[in-house]
């Protein structure tokens, strides 16, 4: 089941994150952070973080609007437990995302990602989805970390 994440779910989205392997504790740090200033703020803003619950997190969505953009939106964050991949709970979040997004008058949704080999499953997926490749940054994470930029039109 999809639905929006809660202060509760900080734990479980963290150690969904580590059970990835693709996040060293610098990033899972962040993300907690992120989490905790997320719940703990008082600001209201279109950001949101999604989770598929089953029975606990097994997977994991934080999507924000692109500022002075007109509705273009950026996906920082999607996972799936490994214990879950395989099973299209990936597509079904994003589409679930996607929906989301065009419900709101979102016109366009943007995804970056690493271009190490250890993410060209996450590039592949992707690209099955829809998404088409538009960019690369060379050196952007750090030295010999690229970043690539996707994005999906979504009217």
């Amino acid at each position: 089941m999809i639905r929006p994440a809660i202060a509760a779910d900080i734990n479980g989205l963290v150690a969904l994150a580590e059970a990835t392997g693709l996040f060293g504790p610098t990033e899972l740090k962040a993300l907690n952070n992120m989490l905790a200033s997320y719940f703990d703020s008082d600001n209201a803003s279109e950001a949101f973080w999604l989770t598929d619950d089953d029975r606990g997190p097994v997977g994991v969505a934080y999507c924000e609007p692109e500022r002075m953009t007109d509705q273009t939106w950026n996906l920082q964050l999607i996972a799936i437990h490994p214990d879950r991949q395989g099973q299209g709970r990936g597509t079904v979040l994003l589409h679930y995302i996607e929906k989301t997004l065009s419900d709101r008058g979102g016109r366009m949704l943007v995804v970056d990602t690493s271009g190490t080999p250890e993410f060209e499953r996450t590039r592949q997926f992707y690209r099955k989805c829809g998404y088409e490749k538009e960019g690369r940054i060379r050196d952007f994470y750090a030295t010999g970390y690229d970043k690539i930029t996707f994005r999906k039109l979504l009217s």
